[in-house]
């Protein structure tokens, strides 16, 4: 399943002075892995943001977010935002900030 390498090369650009951060391929797509754990990702063309279950439902309610749902149960924590959410440069940085404070509180793998 190809993604968008557009968006891949934007948050690299995020991260390119990080050496704790690893590109994996998963979910069909591209993730950022941050001590071990998935932080985001591209799937298609949609950033894959993982928010965690505290903030999740607050999350679902900015524009353009939805469910990261693809086995037919939605993954807790996780969330989808859709192309016009990451418009700008700094909605992007936005969005990696969200889910970096997050992977930050779990326990390095």
């Amino acid at each position: 399943m190809p993604y968008d390498e557009g968006l891949a090369e934007r948050l690299r650009e995020i991260f390119i002075d990080r050496d704790d951060i690893l590109e994996k391929k998963m979910f069909g797509g591209l993730a950022f892995m941050l001590r071990g754990h998935m932080c985001c990702g591209v799937v298609h063309d949609t950033l894959m943001a993982r928010v965690g279950i505290d903030q999740y439902a607050e999350m679902l309610r900015h524009p353009h977010t939805r469910e990261m749902d693809f086995t037919g149960r939605p993954l807790k924590g996780f969330l989808y935002v859709d192309p016009e959410g990451f418009e700008s440069d700094e909605d992007l940085l936005a969005w990696v900030s969200i889910c970096e404070k997050f992977v930050t509180t779990l326990p390095e793998k």
